[in-house]
Parts: structure tokens; sequence; C-alpha cells
């Protein structure tokens, strides 16, 4: 691809993305910030966790992308009782007495993981493997999922009665950990005027998912320059306690830091929240404005950062 080709390409993305959240904005009022986080981390080829008390519209947000994007979705619930095959499908004997795979719910574009964190560690392990190597292995055979291919969890934090927490590594399997908040009185009185009255709106199909693959394709091949790449890592590598760039808030306040997969993700967001701001290679600003996204569901408190009332988002502000 020549340059001037890659840049119209990054002209389109920024178009487009301007397109999304317009489309998406006719059914999710407020919530500019969720909006744009979740497209980067699907043009980045990543997965979001979405973390916010019942009512915020977390499922809704998520189906209206889908339909905007002309995708296929997929909602599992999670719950207590819910196991493996329900997710990734299981083989059944069918009548000529052959064994054939039957599809479970994670063969979708999209997939939501509803209270991802009801349902036992064995199950949440399920979804690891589709993560991560977006296949699934049933009686041995390998299932290759659709593409493109996102995750899109939800969890409810106050609620902590009959959870099992998600374990680190699962955690680490989501690019951003994004918090959604309560609408703002203004935002709650247009959606409460919406949603109480016959509803209006249309949505159009934006993008397909050859065009999704195209942006994926295109993000990683954005330049970024070394000063940039360097200062994302020198920032995860500050995270870990006990090593030579840990600052002293992090040796007293953190007991695990953020891994490299942490490094990669930041590097890629940023080049995408670049791309969609119409700029043709990413700065430290742009990492910056990802990084309690990528960082926060990483860095892991110990009982004096607890007891003192210290979050993650406070220590990743000293860090910047």
């Amino acid at each position: 691809m020549s340059k001037e080709s890659n840049v119209a390409a990054v002209d389109n993305l920024a178009q487009s993305y301007d397109a999304l959240s317009k489309e998406v904005g006719k059914v999710i009022i407020g919530q500019e910030g969720v909006v744009k986080a979740v497209i980067i981390s699907m043009f980045s080829r990543g997965h979001s966790l979405l973390v916010g008390v019942p009512g915020l519209a977390k499922t809704l947000l998520v189906s209206t992308i889908s339909e905007v994007l002309d995708l296929e979705f997929k909602r599992i619930q999670f719950t207590p009782d819910l196991m493996p095959s329900d997710i990734t499908g299981s083989e059944i004997l069918d009548e000529d007495r052959h064994f054939k795979f039957n599809h479970g719910p994670i063969f979708s574009n999209i997939v939501l993981a509803d209270e991802i964190n009801r349902t036992p560690p064995k199950t949440q392990a399920a979804l690891l493997e589709a993560m991560q190597e977006r296949s699934v292995t049933v009686s041995g055979q390998r299932h290759l999922l659709p593409n493109p291919f996102f995750v899109l969890a939800t969890q409810n934090p106050i609620e902590q009665e009959g959870t099992y927490p998600l374990p680190e590594a699962q955690l680490d399997r989501f690019m951003f950990n994004i918090n959604l908040d309560y609408p703002s009185y203004e935002e709650e009185v247009t959606v409460v005027k919406n949603t109480t009255a016959p509803q209006k709106y249309q949505l159009n199909h934006v993008l397909t998912g050859e065009q999704i693959l195209g942006f994926q394709d295109l993000i990683r091949k954005i330049p970024i320059t070394d000063n940039v790449l360097e200062y994302a890592v020198n920032l995860v590598a500050k995270t870990r306690p006990g090593t030579e760039r840990a600052t002293s808030d992090v040796n007293n306040y953190i007991s695990w830091g953020a891994g490299p997969r942490a490094s990669q993700f930041l590097v890629l967001g940023a080049k995408c929240h670049a791309a969609i701001h119409g700029k043709y290679s990413p700065d430290i600003e742009d990492v910056k404005a990802i990084s309690n996204l990528v960082l926060r569901h990483r860095i892991v408190r110990n009982y004096k950062a607890e007891a003192e009332g210290i979050s993650e988002e406070d220590i990743i502000r000293k860090l910047l």
C-alpha cells in the first residue's frame, strides 16, 4: 500500500468512527466515552469488560453497536449453573448415528457475556481459549470462530453475593476495562423521555465485517515513533513493584503489576485513538488517553492501598 492510500484509509477510518458514534448516539444517550472505548477496542481486535451498576444500558449498548455494525450478535446470560458446553457447543448424535458438532452461542461476531462473574471459574475458562485463540476445542477437534470476533462482558461491581471474581489470567484477556457512571440529570431526563414514549429511531448499518477487518489491519500498519513506544512500555514497567523502574507509590500500594500484554494494548489503542482523531501517528497524549482503560484491571492493590482508600486510578494518575 502506498503512503497516499494509507493516509486515505486513516481518513476513512476517522469518518467511519464519526458515523458509527452518531448512529449509536440515536439510542444511547450520553456515555460518549464508553462508546468510544468499545469502538477503539473493536478496531484494535480487542475485547472489553464493561463494569457498572444495573440499568446503565450496558446490554443495550452492545446490541446497538452490533446492529449498526451489521454483525451477528449473541447474548449469553452467565449463571452459577452454566456449563462450558452451554457456551462452546457440544457433540450430538444425529439421525444417522454419527456425532456432529452443535455450535454454541460463542460462534458469533459479537458475544455479550452478561454478568460474567456469576459463573464458576470452570465456565469462565471456556471463554479463555475463544478470546485468545479465536477458536474452541471440543472432543479434540478445533473449531474456528467467525471473523471479526469480539467478547464484550458485563460485570456488576456492587453485588458480591453468589459471584466468582474473574481470575487475573481472564482479566488480562480483556483489552479494556470500561467503567460506566450514572448519567447526568439532563441525560437521564432525555433517557426517560425517549424510553417511555413510542420508539421512533431507525438504525442504519454503517460498517460490514469486511470493513472492520480492514481497519484492524490498518491499525497495525500505523507507524509509531520509538519515543512514544518506549513511553508506553516504560509506563507499564513502572507498575511492577520491586523492579528498578517502580515508583515508591507502586512499591507501597501494589502487589502485582501489569504484564507485557498491557504494553501491546497501550500501543495498539494509542494508534487507534490517534486514527479516529484524524492523526496519522500516535503521540504520548494518545497513550495517556487510554492508559486507565488498559491498566486499571491489570494492577493488583495490596491491603495498605485498600485500607487507605487508594484506587487503581489514583496510582495510574501519579504514574502519568
